[in-house]
Order: C-alpha cells, then structure tokens, then sequence
C-alpha cells in the first residue's frame, strides 16, 4: 500500500516545521511548501529524511499566487499520485497601529491567510475527493475567536474568514473529507519571538498554563484531526491556548 501523502504549507518553520515533522513521523510522504528561506526548508528536508526515512518534496510557491498553487498540487501528484491530507499553515503577521496599516497590507494578508487556504483547497479537491480517509486542517487563531489586538487587525480578520471557510468547506466536501480548524493561542515561534518582553509576561500571566505553547504541541492536534482517530469530527474548530482567559 502507497505511503498516505500530506502537503503542509508553510512547512519549514515555526508551527509548519512542527507539522512536516510530526507527519513524517508517523510514515506520511510530505509535500513541505515555502516561499522563502530556501536553505531552512533543505535543512529540514534533510532532517526529516535521515531521521524517518521519510519521502520529502520541497515546493517553493507563493499560496496566493493561484499558478504557483496549481504548480504545487501538480508537482505533488506528479511525484507521489495522490494526496491524503491538506494542512492548510501559510501565513502572514503585519502588526502596525490601525491608522498606520496601509489597504494593500490588509489585502496581502488576506490574500496569504484566506484566499491562499480556498486556492488549494479548490485544486486539491479532485484529488482528496478520492482519497482514503482524507482530511484539510486549517490553521487560524485565538485571534479570530475572541482576542482583541488592533495592531493586527487584517491577521485577525483574515483567521476568522479561515473559520467559516472551514465550516463552508466542510459541508462542500462532504461526506467523503473532513474538514476542521486548529485554532491556537500563545505559540513559541520565530514571528513572536521579536515580541516586548513585558507584554509576552503580561500575556502569559493570561494563560491558565502560564506558559506560551510548544510547535509541537499544536502539531500533535493537527496530526489528530487526520487520523482515523478524529473519524467523526467534521467542521470544527479546536481552540489549543492552555487556557487563556481573556485581555
């Protein structure tokens, strides 16, 4: 039997790099797409092949460019056949105050974040439609739920599009691919990692775990929303925050 196959976009670092891991772990071929920083998606690629024997393929491609996902899609069918599992990760932050925030950065979020997401859910339809016990996780945020940070307001928007994108998704897809959402809090990643320390410590002290969480943490649900272990949980949204209890 065929190993399963799971594209994992923005798969090269932070929560992405956490996901690609965790698949191959447990004997996927991974597609880890990227955009930038070619050097940290062969440095990963060759991780993951030494340490799980796993099949990695590195796709650069920009998810809101709709021929580079085409391309991705294509290159992963052309190299494996067939697709199990969409993890839809890629994403942007641009925190700038409100009045400061320029259309064409709201847009660029939204066209990463939101727009990316139904592109390849849309070229990767005929071939998960297909597959055995398929599966599309999208990553969104506590930030599109139910926390307020004006700074990134388009960031905020465009996770709470992904929400309803996977409720939509899922009854389009239905009954043969589930279609959930990952929606963490606090993640110890290199996009927070520049974050004022006094405000992560205020943050912190939000959180009933009192500590921001591991990537591979929120990768251990994303890998639990595809496997047969989730097999009766469809358009859902899995808030992973360690408690966190409000601004």
């Amino acid at each position: 039997m065929d190993k399963r196959t799971v594209i994992v976009t923005g798969g090269s670092r932070g929560i992405g790099a956490a996901i690609s891991t965790r698949f191959a772990k447990e004997g996927y071929n991974v597609v880890i797409n990227y955009v930038k920083n070619s050097d940290k998606a062969l440095k990963l690629k060759t991780e993951l092949e030494n340490k799980y024997n796993a099949n990695v393929l590195l796709v650069k491609a920009d998810v809101s460019n709709e021929e580079d996902v085409k391309s991705l899609i294509n290159q992963t069918i052309d190299m494996f056949g067939h697709i199990n599992c969409l993890v839809n990760n890629a994403g942007i932050d641009i925190d700038k105050p409100f009045l400061d925030k320029t259309p064409d950065e709201f847009r660029k979020t939204l066209d990463v974040n939101l727009v990316g997401p139904f592109m390849t859910s849309k070229y990767a339809y005929n071939f998960l439609i297909n597959a055995d016990n398929a599966s599309i996780i999208n990553i969104s945020s506590t930030n599109g739920i139910d926390t307020l940070y004006p700074e990134s307001i388009d960031y905020d928007a465009s996770k709470a599009g992904v929400i309803s994108l996977t409720k939509n998704l899922a009854s389009v897809y239905a009954p043969n691919v589930r279609v959930n959402s990952v929606a963490p809090g606090w993640v110890k990643t290199d996009m927070n990692s520049e974050l004022d320390k006094d405000f992560m410590k205020d943050e912190e002290d939000k959180i009933m775990l009192g500590r921001f969480a591991e990537p591979n943490e929120i990768a251990n649900v994303v890998y639990f929303l595809a496997s047969k272990e989730s097999s009766y949980i469809n358009g859902e949204v899995i808030i992973v925050d360690g408690g966190y209890y409000g601004n």
